[in-house]
């Protein structure tokens, strides 16, 4: 009995991540885009993009820490979801640049908190055996892929406006169904000491400045790749096929998550998932062959996949029980949030100045810059422990 209920509750978290990232699936390659069709500058999608990220620095630690004290996170990720839901309405009502800033401001507010809030409960329902994480996140990215081959094909025949409908009707489905959530408790203790486990941690803070300049070498890919690939002369169709590439890559790393982080550091696979996001960006730099991208495309199993696990895991690990969400928020804040932020205000300003395989080589060394760093003070701890 005990098991059968554990195993809906997976089924429940699984179908949470189907639905937020098969709404992804249809954002990330498809958003930008529609506002380049819709006369947005690069500056101004540059702008959009930030500001969403600003509000994924702020507003996860905001509600975190709210979620911690009161100990009662599913009301907020409940309350969270159908906000964000009903915001989002009024996009299908303005094509107006300063009306939509207004509305993905309001927007972020009550968007920003729902992954890291998702990734908590995650680690609290495994308990034992959180390097399994990657099998239930695999459904996020089974959805991904469904949606981005889904719509590259629907916007060659329809307006690229109809994502705004589709993205609303995702993320109502996703609230509605985030009532079933199971409410896990954890064990009081008198006081809260952020400052002791999380934020005067020198091993996250470290990990954190590295993450952040990971996540700004992605403001590249997740600013500008679909443009990129339009203005070299691909279809629609097409970039939801590159897209779909990163994400079947992902998809099976995580599926294979717990062999992965069974067999290897979690710091080891951080360092090499730097490394290869470098790789990545410079193959983008050299070359707009079709061969080339998929190939590249395919490095987002490491780039982002093992990376975003073994952060994860990382966090968590250095995090104690009372503060669990607002780890995982912090996390999501400096790197989603921040990172992405400097990530797209530098492509938005660069990208009418250099061209786009440039702003890849500035995110090849961004990374490679991320990945020394940390891979230093990994090597000086380790020779200081033993």
């Amino acid at each position: 009995m005990q098991h059968q209920k554990y195993t809906s509750f997976k089924g429940i978290i699984g179908s949470q991540y189907f639905l937020y990232f098969g709404v992804m699936g249809i954002f990330l390659p498809y958003f930008n885009l529609y506002c380049y069709h819709i006369g947005f500058s690069g500056f101004q999608i540059g702008v959009l993009s930030a500001l969403r990220s600003v509000a994924m620095v702020l507003f996860p630690l905001v509600w975190g820490v709210v979620a911690d004290r009161l100990q009662n996170r599913k009301s907020i990720y409940i309350f969270c979801s159908c906000m964000s839901s009903a915001i989002w309405i009024f996009f299908l009502y303005t094509v107006d640049f300063w009306e939509i800033l207004l509305i993905t401001i309001f927007y972020g507010i009550f968007y920003s908190p729902i992954i890291s809030f998702l990734e908590a409960f995650t680690m609290d329902l495994l308990g034992r055996e959180k390097k399994s994480y990657g099998r239930i996140r695999a459904w996020g990215s089974l959805s991904f892929i469904m949606m981005v081959m889904l719509f590259g094909r629907l916007i060659d025949f329809f307006p690229i406006r109809i994502i705004l409908g589709y993205i609303l009707a995702g993320s109502v489905i996703q609230a509605l169904i985030a009532i079933k959530i199971p409410n896990i408790k954890t064990k009081k203790i008198k006081a809260v000491t952020l400052k002791k486990t999380v934020l005067l941690n020198r091993r996250v803070v470290i990990f954190l400045f590295c993450a952040f300049l990971m996540l700004v070498s992605h403001g590249t890919y997740y600013g500008f790749f679909s443009i990129h690939l339009s203005k070299a002369g691909y279809d629609n169709t097409l970039i939801g096929i590159t897209w779909a590439i990163a994400s079947i890559a992902e998809i099976l790393v995580m599926i294979k998550s717990d062999m992965i982080f069974k067999r290897f550091p979690i710091e080891n696979v951080l360092i090499v998932s730097f490394l290869v996001a470098a790789v990545r960006w410079l193959i983008l730099f050299f070359t707009e062959s079709i061969f080339f991208i998929f190939f590249s495309q395919l490095l987002h199993a490491i780039s982002y996949g093992t990376f975003h696990m073994a952060s994860i895991l990382y966090m968590d690990s250095l995090s104690s029980d009372m503060n669990k969400t607002f780890a995982q928020a912090l996390n999501n804040a400096v790197t989603y949030g921040l990172g992405m932020m400097i990530g797209f205000f530098l492509n938005g300003y660069l990208f009418e100045k250099i061209s786009l395989s440039w702003l890849f080589f500035i995110s090849c060394i961004t990374a490679l810059s991320g990945g020394m760093i940390f891979s230093i003070f990994h090597l000086s701890s380790y020779k200081y422990r033993t």
